[in-house]
C-alpha cells in the first residue's frame, strides 16, 4: 500500500442544515407516490428499482490472507454465508425495459452475520444488505436537492414519453429545482453525473455488470466504497451478452434466467479505501474515487450456483424482500447527509409498501426461508 488511507471519525461527515426538514419532505414524496402506485399490477410498488429482474440464490466467502486495512470489521473474520440477490432496474415504475432504461441494481443480503444491525428493531436479525447501482456515483449530493429529484425520478417516464422536449423540461426542472432554486444552488454537479451514470451503463447480461456503493461507509478504522464484479473466468462463461431492448419488451430477465440455469458464475467483492477527502470526499457522491489514488480490493466472493429462477414465485419472493444498507453492523454504517436520507426513507417505504399489499414484514432468518433450492 503506497499511501495513508484515512481514519473514521464520528464527524467526518456532519449533516446538513436543516437535514431532518429535508428528510420529512423527501418521506411524504415517496408516501404519496407509493400509495397510488399500484400500475395495473394491483400492489403497491418500490419508489426506486420497482422492477425486479429476478432472485438469485448465492453464498459470499469472506477471505482469510487479505490485508489487515481491507480485514476490518466483519470482513475481518473468514467464513462462508449464505446470501440473496435482487436485481432489479433503478426506477420508480414497471414496464418495458426500454423505457426503463438500462441503470440497474444489485441488492445484497447476506445471513449469518456474527455482528448486531444499526437498526434497533433488528438488532439481532444477523443479516447484512449492499444496495449497488451499475455505476461509481450518485445523482444527488444533499438532502435540499433530493427534495427535489426524488419527484422528478419518480416523474422520469413522463418526461421521456414526450421525446427531446420532455428532455428540456427534464434537465430544467433537475437543474433548478421545479424552478425554485436560486442560481447559486442550481443542481448542475447532479445534473453531470446522472449524465455520466447513462453513458456509461449498458445494455448486456446482468452477470456482465460491475455494482458499486455509491455512496461511502464505515469501514472498521477506515472509510470505504464497495464494488462487486465478475471474476475473468465468469464473464468469459456468459454467453448472451449484448442485449436489444428495441424489439422486445423483456431483456434482462430472460439473458439471466437463461444464464444461471445453464453455469455456475463468481464474483469479487472489493473495498476501495479512502486516500485523501480533498480527492475522495465524502460527502459529494457525484464524485468519482480514483483507482489510481486507491485500487479496489477482494475482501470477498459471491457465488452463484446453476438454479431456476424463472416463475413468478421467484418475482414475488424478491417483491417481499426489504433491503438497506443501514442494515448493517456499526462499524460499516454509510456515510454522510444522503446515506442518513436513506435510512429513514427506506424504512418508511418498506413498511409503507408491505401494509399497503398485504405482506407481513419481517427479516428472513435464511435464505431458504425465502427461496427453496431448485438447481
Amino acid at each position: 500500500m503506497d499511501f495513508t488511507p484515512v481514519r473514521y471519525a464520528p464527524d467526518i461527515a456532519p449533516p446538513e442544515p436543516d437535514l431532518d426538514r429535508s428528510m420529512r419532505r423527501i418521506i411524504e414524496v415517496i408516501e404519496d407516490f407509493e400509495r397510488g402506485s399500484v400500475e395495473g399490477e394491483g400492489r403497491a410498488v418500490r419508489f426506486a428499482h420497482a422492477k425486479a429482474y429476478g432472485l438469485v440464490r448465492g453464498t459470499f466467502e469472506i477471505l482469510d490472507g487479505v490485508p489487515p486495512e481491507y480485514a476490518q470489521g466483519v470482513y475481518g473474520r473468514p467464513g462462508t454465508h449464505d446470501a440473496l440477490v435482487r436485481y432489479s432496474n433503478g426506477l420508480s415504475h414497471l414496464g418495458a425495459d426500454r423505457m426503463l432504461g438500462n441503470i440497474v441494481g444489485m441488492a445484497t443480503k447476506v445471513f449469518g452475520m456474527e455482528s448486531t444491525t444499526t437498526l434497533p428493531d433488528e438488532a439481532m436479525s444477523r443479516t447484512m444488505d449492499f444496495n449497488m447501482i451499475n455505476g461509481p456515483v450518485f445523482f444527488c449530493n444533499t438532502a435540499a436537492h433530493y427534495t427535489f429529484l426524488a419527484k422528478l425520478f419518480i416523474d422520469l417516464p413522463k418526461y421521456r414519453q414526450s421525446g427531446r422536449r420532455g428532455n428540456h423540461q427534464m434537465f430544467h426542472d433537475w437543474v433548478t429545482g421545479y424552478g425554485t432554486l436560486p442560481a447559486s444552488e442550481w443542481a448542475w454537479d447532479e445534473l453531470g453525473a446522472m449524465l455520466r451514470l447513462g453513458e456509461r451503463a449498458r445494455w448486456q447480461n446482468l452477470l456482465l455488470s460491475s455494482f458499486f456503493s455509491m455512496g461511502a461507509v464505515r469501514h472498521g478504522d477506515y472509510v470505504a466504497k464497495l464494488r462487486i464484479r465478475p471474476t475473468d473466468d465468469s464473464a468469459a462463461r456468459v454467453r448472451t451478452r449484448g442485449l436489444d431492448p428495441t424489439g422486445r419488451d423483456e431483456v434482462f430477465r430472460p439473458a439471466l434466467v437463461g444464464e444461471l440455469a445453464g453455469a455456475e458464475h463468481e464474483f469479487d467483492f472489493q473495498v476501495q479505501l479512502c486516500a485523501s477527502l480533498e480527492t475522495m470526499p465524502v460527502d459529494d457522491l457525484t464524485v468519482e474515487w480514483e483507482e489510481h489514488e486507491s485500487p479496489f480490493v477482494t475482501v470477498a466472493r459471491l457465488r452463484f450456483p446453476r438454479q431456476d429462477i424463472g416463475g413468478e414465485e421467484n418475482l414475488a419472493a424478491a417483491d417481499a424482500l426489504s433491503f438497506t444498507p443501514w442494515r448493517c453492523p456499526p462499524e460499516h454504517v454509510p456515510l454522510g447527509s444522503i446515506q442518513t436520507v436513506r435510512k429513514e426513507v427506506y424504512r418508511h417505504s418498506s413498511s409503507l409498501r408491505h401494509r399497503l399489499n398485504g405482506q407481513h414484514r419481517a427479516e428472513p432468518a435464511s435464505a431458504a426461508d425465502v427461496l427453496p433450492d431448485r438447481s
